[in-house]
């Protein structure tokens, strides 16, 4: 089922390429990152092109919860542990400047953007809670340690940051590409240098951004290693409850709540893509104990690109590719990290420093314990025997029942039943025998 966004948002009708074209800056994927990169180099003077192979926001921008907010689970305290205050205060930096352009723009959009605080609440870990609130003491940011929420059930504590954002992404992105240069059903067939050939004419830039979720050149930046899917839920309730906030567990695999309109948008049922997870049914469970005079009105699903380290990988494509550039690896946090790229992408592409872009920069190192996992898993997607395998590197397929497609355990990419590609890295379908 699509989203309730998909219903509640006009979108126009691009063109699909037809010919040869040249422009300053290519940006391949039309979702919500290849949107702001546009917009802003547009605004900038340069000429810049979106190409997408099907409609814009028409994938996991399309399924987003929408939140716009720089808390980002209880990540703060494992940044400085990892990358020290320095590196932490800059992340913090970059979501807050993308929340406050995120204001900005939306004064003068009408896409339902509303301010609501945001919490991430434990069940069970208060320390871990503690040591998340004393990080952002640490880094100067006035969060609060809170012990109640509306929530439907009995927490330990939450972190509280206030005046963040939620609203509606695809009225805002329909928004924003009026004006812009934008080729729908138009697939990247093959890059030759900084030439993209499609099914219909050519387009030779300058500059390339890949802006496809999971990067789809493999043999460049090795994000087939770099980088893991994870698939969430998402189930939209009439005549629940009003939380008055947007709101996520410390824990993994935790659930999510925040409002749109009379609605309950209530998240969660995750597992990495090909594994099993609570799916729709751990939510209809909770749903039905918890808001049993609730109705379900949309359900859907999303894909999320974990990076390493839990930060995203936004900056040159790799060291050897200075006029190939990414955004990829946003960690379950699309919408800030989408504007905070489109800002680190603006300066790169041309030419300008950015101060962001040390941390952000996809050819910082591997060594983190994220890779001995997704090593594992590729070793044993390509030495399962299964009749089904991903054309992205050959691994076998599993059969995802809740939502009836073939899914990679390895890189993310989905099929469905009669082999037609749902989600990328693969760039083609299951050859039919």
């Amino acid at each position: 089922m699509k989203s309730l966004w998909h219903y509640t948002a006009i979108n126009g009708n691009f063109p699909e390429l037809r010919h040869d074209i040249k422009t300053d800056v290519l940006i391949i994927g039309g979702g919500m990152a290849g949107l702001l990169c546009a917009y802003f180099l547009n605004s900038d003077g340069a000429d810049a092109v979106i190409v997408e192979s099907n409609k814009i926001c028409g994938g996991v921008s399309e399924n987003t919860t929408a939140k716009i907010t720089s808390q980002h689970g209880a990540v703060y305290d494992d940044l400085i542990r990892r990358f020290g205050v320095h590196k932490a205060q800059l992340y913090l930096e970059a979501n807050n400047s993308a929340l406050e352009e995120y204001r900005k723009m939306c004064s003068d959009i009408d896409c339902d953007f509303e301010e609501k605080d945001a919490y991430v609440y434990t069940i069970n870990n208060l320390p871990k809670i503690e040591k998340e609130a004393q990080a952002m003491k640490i880094l100067g940011y006035d969060a609060d340690l809170v012990h109640d929420t509306p929530l439907p059930f009995k927490i330990l504590g939450a972190v509280r940051f206030k005046n963040q954002a939620q609203f509606n992404p695809l009225k805002f992105a329909y928004s924003i590409s009026r004006g812009l240069k934008i080729y729908e059903h138009t697939k990247v067939r093959e890059l030759k240098g900084t030439t993209a050939v499609t099914n219909m004419g050519s387009i030779t830039a300058d500059k390339i951004i890949v802006a496809t979720h999971f990067p789809f050149i493999n043999k460049h930046g090795s994000y087939f290693i770099k980088l893991y899917q994870d698939r969430s839920y998402v189930i939209a309730l009439e005549n629940a409850q009003n939380v008055d906030g947007m709101y996520i567990g410390e824990a993994q695999h935790s659930l999510s709540f925040r409002n749109y309109g009379n609605l309950l948008l209530l998240g969660g049922g995750g597992h990495r893509t090909g594994k099993d997870g609570g799916n729709y049914d751990e939510l209809r469970r909770f749903a039905k104990k918890h808001y049993p005079q609730s109705k379900e009105k949309f359900y859907w699903a999303t894909q999320d690109c974990m990076s390493l380290d839990g930060v995203p990988y936004i900056g040159h494509y790799s060291a050897n590719t200075n006029n190939m550039f990414v955004a990829t690896g946003f960690n379950k946090w699309g919408m800030t990290s989408s504007m905070v790229a489109a800002k680190i992408l603006r300066d790169l592409v041309q030419d300008r420093s950015n101060k962001y872009s040390e941390l952000f920069s996809p050819s910082r190192t591997v060594l983190r314990p994220q890779l001995i996992s997704n090593a594992f898993e590729s070793v044993c997607g390509l030495i399962t025997p299964s009749g089904k395998r991903c054309p992205h590197l050959g691994c076998a397929l599993k059969w995802n029942r809740a939502e009836h497609t073939w899914d990679c355990p390895c890189h993310g990419s989905r099929f469905s039943e009669d082999g037609s590609l749902l989600d990328n890295p693969a760039t083609d379908g299951l050859k039919r025998k």
